[in-house]
């Protein structure tokens, strides 16, 4: 018998129809994409009446006689020129069951870096396919980068449907690999999806030419995905921003610490421990919005007062629960973003959370071949594209957490110092279950 009271009901309907679900969109060149997102934004009626009528207008121009709905996220120049995505388009929409931020991600192996952007905050990721073709390299390396980023849940979209006459042979076999591959990734939550971009097919309305398939569509299952974690399992980690000291006649005594709680629930009483300091204390007070309040949970901005003076800064991390241990010598798994190789030997400046030290990199272990996981030792760098593991050197101690247990802790950035550009992505620990990393000795930076 349910013990749900109509109230609790009534609060979980308002809470499902207001949550919010980040996703990301990847695939090959050419296998549809934009036209995906342009046909889930139009056929959810999400476009301006405005937008639809200038690609309405630039379609006829091009000679078509129905609009080319690609061109809604196609927005650069050389997009539309060339007929790919280079940059990351962002995209807002909302149905009455959920709002979205969609992240469309290029689909050229030139620009898998920018997937790596779109799909570091997404809880879900839509991997396309096309049908002709099914699973080719860059489908496996958006899934492994996917898994990289630990996203929870994947969509196998494998459009163009309409060009295999439907079949649903051609489906089966395209999804048995695919979830094949991303389970030895150790992706467990995939749905595959058959959908045809360009006529509709089973993206917001079900296909009435694939009667054999019985699942959601693609907009059902956006709409009902899990999303998010209950943020009172996750031990509490709260990055500090800011140290306030108004220092005036109405606060002469006021020391607050500014930030955006990364993970958990802080409450009034807590035990903390400041790292990389190691001192304890506990929470007196908390100020949300310029009001006090006795908890705070992810992702609120808040102040945060403590119990002690203690010698606290930008940077430092206020952590309840397991705290992790500060350390100099970091694993990580890494995703490098830019032209110029990282090699060993390489000085750079580690970013983690609101805090930058300098660093060094000690070694890469390895380089990781998407197509079958394995790892090959001996490289000399990582080019622009390349995942593999390394080792780093910090000036100063870092609390990292291993980042398949927490995503906003758990990750970095490496920065080139003389101008400030950003080089790699890395996550704190092993990628996948299925790559294991080779010792290396300790040395320390001068």
């Amino acid at each position: 018998m349910s013990t749900t009271t109509p109230e609790a009901t009534s609060a979980q309907h308002t809470a499902a129809a207001t949550s919010l679900l980040r996703f990301a969109t990847a695939g090959s060149v050419d296998d549809g994409k934009s036209t995906l997102v342009g046909r889930l934004l139009h056929d959810s009626k999400s476009v301006l009446a405005d937008q639809l009528e200038a690609v309405e207008h630039a379609s006829r121009s091009r000679g078509k006689e129905a609009p080319d709905l690609a061109l809604l996220t196609d927005g650069l120049r050389a997009e539309r020129e060339q007929g790919i995505t280079i940059d990351v388009a962002y995209r807002y929409f909302a149905t009455p069951r959920r709002r979205f931020i969609l992240a469309d991600t290029p689909g050229h192996v030139q620009y898998t870096r920018n997937m790596v952007t779109g799909a570091s905050t997404a809880e879900l990721a839509v991997v396309l396919v096309d049908a002709r073709n099914g699973v080719v390299e860059q489908t496996r390396r958006h899934a492994a980068v996917a898994a990289l980023l630990r996203v929870p849940h994947v969509v196998l979209a494998v459009n163009k449907m309409d060009l295999v006459d439907y079949a649903e042979p051609v489906f089966a076999r395209i999804a048995a690999e695919f979830t094949a591959y991303a389970a030895s990734l150790g992706v467990t939550d995939v749905l595959a999806v058959p959908i045809s971009a360009l006529a509709g097919d089973n993206v917001v309305e079900p296909s009435a030419h694939m009667d054999w398939y019985g699942g959601p569509t693609l907009l059902e299952h956006l709409e009902t995905v899990p999303v998010g974690s209950d943020p009172s399992a996750e031990p509490a980690r709260f990055p500090v921003q800011y140290v306030i000291r108004p220092q005036t006649d109405e606060h002469p005594d006021y020391r607050g610490y500014a930030g955006q709680l990364a993970s958990g629930v802080l409450r009034v009483g807590d035990e903390v421990t400041v790292l990389p300091s190691g001192h304890t204390t506990t929470v007196a007070a908390i100020d949300a919005l310029g009001r006090p309040t006795d908890i705070a949970w992810t992702p609120q901005s808040v102040t945060v007062r403590l119990a002690d003076d203690l010698d606290i800064s930008r940077g430092d991390l206020i952590a309840a629960g397991a705290a992790p241990t500060p350390t100099k010598d970091i694993e990580a798994t890494v995703s490098h973003l830019n032209e110029r190789p990282l090699r060993a030997g390489d000085k750079v400046l580690l970013k983690h959370t609101t805090r930058t030290v300098r660093a060094l990199v000690k070694a890469i272990s390895y380089r990781i071949d998407i197509d079958t996981l394995e790892q090959r030792s001996g490289a000399d760098g990582l080019n622009v594209n390349d995942i593999g593991h390394v080792l780093l050197r910090t000036a100063e101690p870092l609390a990292l957490d291993a980042y398949t247990d927490n995503r906003r802790t758990g990750s970095f950035l490496l920065i080139d110092p003389a101008d400030g550009t950003t080089l790699t992505a890395g996550m704190a620990g092993e990628a996948f279950d299925t790559v294991r990393a080779t010792d290396t000795t300790e040395e320390d930076w001068v």
